[in-house]
């Protein structure tokens, strides 16, 4: 019987260092694509921000950035977002050119096809609206919202007040 609890116990321990380990290396959510867009006419380069879930115009091609992740500083970098790309024109109907994800560090892997745009992901950041918002979590709690914790060896165990 104590040495199935040692094991449990063991085993719990290696689960949450594993669980610590793939947190602290887990991608980061941003709220913004830097996408780089090419205008193939005139040559000339343009960078701009593309907020999640907001449609975004670079000529005549219309941008949706869905989801945009960062690898955390302490591994190489690498920066991808899911993107919508649809030409809007006026004289016919809008047509869905790309649908996927676009990485940073090999735009070939996964491009836009345009004959006269090209598009591509610089980096994925949070922008500054969400880091005010991301600031003002960080008040202190009321004493009477502060959860209770029992430390035993390297577990801890948090327990919330209704």
């Amino acid at each position: 019987m104590i040495t199935i609890y040692r094991a449990c116990v063991r085993g719990f321990a290696g689960l949450a260092g594993f669980a610590a380990a793939w947190a602290a290396s887990s991608p980061l959510l941003a709220d913004q694509a830097v996408l780089q867009g090419l205008d193939k006419i005139t040559a000339r380069i343009s960078t701009f921000e593309a907020p999640l879930n907001e449609a975004v115009q670079f000529g005549s091609l219309e941008i949706i950035a869905r989801n945009c992740y960062k690898t955390p500083p302490e591994e190489p970098p690498e920066a991808a977002a899911f993107l919508e790309v649809v030409d809007v024109r006026p004289d016919s109907d809008a047509v869905r050119l790309f649908t996927g994800w676009m990485f940073a560090s090999s735009p070939a892997v996964s491009a836009l096809e345009h004959a006269v745009y090209d598009v591509w992901v610089l980096d994925c950041q949070v922008s500054e609206a969400g880091a005010a918002e991301e600031g003002q979590g960080d008040a202190p709690e009321a004493e009477g919202d502060q959860p209770s914790s029992t430390t035993t060896g390297d577990i801890t165990i948090q327990e919330l007040s209704d």
